[in-house]
């Protein structure tokens, strides 16, 4: 540039869309970093969701019949309603099935207990009768497909998981919006950006208004 002459408006704007370009760059790599194994994991979850009725196994039925010792059965009768098991309660009810119910709620309902136990592709559940001093437990393993779905779903898999897919899904907007902002600033190289761009978005509707809202 001459000595003394003004910077033109590509001159000026040249240094500000690098800039631009370099923080999304940044973003996006990082994102898609954080992101690439969860991406994935809900992704395939997707397809056999779509599908869980094909791809799904037939649950396994399990069971078994404990007896209950007869002082930790007149300690949980004590319970008249509700109440967290003890410390020595869970334990003496873990030696007694080999379940671990520790910070559970046990409620008293006529002399029985039920406990859902349920997990990702698993129905599971104890049942104390403490009129016959026995307790029953039950499990359904539905397979490795219906526990990757659960997981997509956030079903039967604790708080921990339920925050993970919360952040997952600001760290795919971020990811997102980054992409966008690249394809935003790269669009006069590639004429046939906002035509894909367009059918990305237009699709979906389409497929909606046509066979899905009646």
């Amino acid at each position: 540039m001459p000595a003394g002459a003004e910077p033109t408006g590509d001159a000026v704007s040249a240094p500000r869309a690098g800039f631009w370009k370099r923080q999304l760059r940044q973003w996006h790599w990082i994102s898609s970093a954080l992101c690439l194994m969860l991406v994935l994991l809900f992704a395939i979850t997707g397809i056999t969701l779509n599908h869980a009725d094909t791809l799904e196994a037939e649950g396994k039925n399990s069971a078994a019949e404990y007896e209950l010792p007869a002082p930790l059965v007149q300690d949980l009768s004590a319970i008249e309603d509700e109440a967290v098991l003890t410390r020595s309660q869970a334990s003496a009810l873990r030696e007694s099935t080999g379940i671990d119910l520790s910070g559970r709620v046990a409620r008293n309902e006529y002399g029985e207990m039920y406990f859902d136990l349920a997990r990702p592709g698993r129905t599971a559940n104890l049942t104390l009768d403490l009129n016959e001093g026995r307790a029953y437990h039950e499990v359904i393993d539905r397979g490795t497909i219906a526990m990757l779905n659960d997981l997509h779903k956030g079903r039967d898999s604790g708080v921990v998981w339920s925050w993970l897919i919360d952040i997952s899904a600001v760290i795919f907007v971020i990811f997102a919006l980054t992409g966008f902002g690249l394809l935003w600033l790269q669009a006069r190289l590639k004429p046939s950006t906002w035509p894909l761009t367009g059918l990305g978005v237009i699709l979906p509707i389409i497929a909606y208004l046509l066979f899905v809202h009646s």
